[in-house]
């Protein structure tokens, strides 16, 4: 009996300090890295930081060694034939097998190329749909009438990933904004 009790205790115990301590778990979970370059870029290009520190957790989970299967690379897990357009766009040099796994000029361009989207289609919901998938499929998507151009039905994506992508991108980027947001 005596044990059970201690038992209880410890448990209550350890209820209360997960409790009073689930920011600091969630911020390990939802973590903030490379802020200097991410701040600094999000201005630049006026996105929020936070859905770049949303996007960088979906698609690197911050590792700046990160190689997908299909060849997108670094924290951002830019293409090669993309972050060499973006690097042409924003003058900056790139050297191929190098620039990617750098991490400012990897959240540089990664976030470069999605502020371009996101003047191109005005909803972040949209634009991490091209992101992800690429333009000419969004496209398709929103002159098919499968998407609406203003994301009110982004659950429409057709592709599984994708939509699976943006919807863990935006539930992210609205734990960031409460964890960080001041």
């Amino acid at each position: 009996m005596k044990k059970a009790i201690i038992f209880v205790i410890i448990v209550v115990i350890a209820i209360v300090v997960l409790i009073a301590n689930s920011d600091y778990i969630l911020k390990k979970i939802y973590k903030i890295k490379y802020e200097e370059y991410v701040e600094k870029y999000s201005e630049e290009y006026s996105v929020d930081p936070y859905l770049i520190y949303a996007i960088i957790k979906a698609e690197s989970n911050f590792n700046e060694g990160a190689l997908s299967n299909k060849g997108a690379t670094g924290l951002m897990q830019l293409m090669e034939n993309t972050a060499k357009e973006v690097a042409e766009n924003v003058v900056m040099e790139y050297e191929s097998g190098i620039t990617l796994y750098n991490p400012e000029k990897n959240i540089k361009l990664g976030i470069a190329y999605f502020a371009n989207l996101k003047n191109i289609y005005k909803v972040d919901s949209v634009a991490l749909a091209a992101y992800n998938a690429g333009s000419g499929n969004v496209n398709k998507w929103i002159n098919e009438n499968i998407i609406k151009a203003d994301g009110s039905n982004i659950e429409n994506i057709p592709f599984k990933e994708t939509n699976t992508y943006v919807r863990k991108i935006l539930k992210d980027y609205e734990m960031y904004k409460k964890l960080y947001e001041e």
